[in-house]
């Protein structure tokens, strides 16, 4: 098969000509339809977060083997099972929950495996969809589509998980109430369309891009905010109308949860999403004297994908901007999405000459 692979950190993907395994035990075996590409997909590529102050979490420290193929937004079909797969048949559609974990702790018994303290995320930590071939291991990461793009429906692992995982962090709140949402790249906008499926709350949404507002409002943003880098919090705040009950960072840079939190109302919430990188400076007093909650969100369960297939295949949650391109072009989309030149999310489909 063929592999879209890291094998320096910090270099370029590399093409790989495997054997396609098969599968034992209750793996699974999945023919990769399409694939998506994630910020941290820039991230990984580099070899680490950066966590502020010359401080580096580094994949390597935390499990990551090279080689190792990337992406972790994957649907494609079921084409063989190991003897001990249940609940799966050869040929399902299916979208994969990447973000495995140990499978016998708490939070993975609980269907949250995005908690497990030993995770084996697909694309992360283990062989991902950068590929024709991915092997799962098990079906319970498996959730079957029927009525959806492909292209979309992958995006569903992680852009609209991380949205979706976000936004029922959000306390209750009605219909007089607004959510900031400070990022419009591909999980920004998720957010916004997924939005009004969680919250009775308005969504407002600021970016520096102007494309990327419009977008947000295309898919019912209330208002849109055009940032400019240095300005005051003051200066945004001047900007729209009323209160703002809660925030959404989805770039996580210390200029967005800086500006979150100066812009959150008393008693709301921020919840930082993005791993631009840096540190949070905050004023302790002031997180107490204005009852704010400051919180994070990495992704969603099981149950939320299962839950935002069922809304698309119901036609309830309206699709982001998708591009489509062939796989063998992942390290441009890389490097685009690394000098914010993306528009919504791309999906990457295997090359046409696959080795079998």
């Amino acid at each position: 098969m063929q592999s879209y692979q890291l094998v320096e950190w910090g270099a370029p993907l590399q093409l790989k000509i495997r054997e396609t395994p098969q599968p034992v035990g209750e793996q699974v075996l999945v023919k990769v339809v399409a694939a998506g590409v994630c910020h941290s997909d820039v991230h990984i590529r580099e070899g680490f977060f950066d966590l502020g102050g010359g401080r580096r979490a580094r994949f390597a420290d935390s499990g990551a083997q090279l080689p190792m193929t990337l992406g972790h937004e994957i649907s494609g079909e079921v084409v063989a099972l190991g003897e001990g797969a249940t609940g799966i048949a050869v040929g399902s559609r299916v979208v994969v929950y990447p973000w495995v974990g140990c499978g016998q702790c708490k939070h993975c018994r609980a269907e949250r495996d995005m908690d497990c303290e030993t995770p084996r995320s697909l694309g992360v930590r283990r062989d991902g969809g950068f590929s024709d071939h991915v092997l799962v291991p098990s079906s319970r990461y498996l959730v079957p589509v029927e009525n959806m793009d492909m292209s979309f429906a992958a995006t569903l692992a992680c852009s609209g998980l991380t949205a979706v995982g976000a936004l029922r962090k959000l306390p209750l709140l009605d219909p007089e109430d607004q959510v900031l949402i400070i990022g419009t790249g591909g999980v920004g906008l998720a957010a916004v369309a997924i939005a009004p499926l969680v919250t009775p709350a308005g969504v407002i949404v600021a970016d520096l891009a102007e494309d990327r507002i419009e977008a947000g409002r295309r898919l019912g943003a209330r208002e849109g905010i055009k940032l400019h880098p240095g300005e005051s919090t003051a200066s945004v705040r001047d900007r729209f109308s009323g209160r703002v009950a809660a925030v959404i960072d989805f770039v996580g840079s210390p200029e967005t949860s800086a500006l979150a939190v100066g812009l959150v109302s008393k008693g709301g919430m921020v919840i930082v999403v993005g791993m631009s990188g840096g540190s949070l400076d905050i004023s302790l007093p002031m997180l107490s004297t204005r009852n704010l909650t400051l919180r994070g969100s990495y992704v969603g369960s099981i149950g939320d994908l299962r839950d935002l297939v069922k809304y698309a295949e119901e036609g309830r949650l309206p699709s982001l901007p998708i591009s489509v391109k062939p796989m063998n072009s992942v390290n441009q989309v890389i490097d685009d999405l690394n000098h914010h030149r993306v528009l919504g999310r791309i999906v990457t489909t295997p090359d046409a000459a696959v080795a079998q």
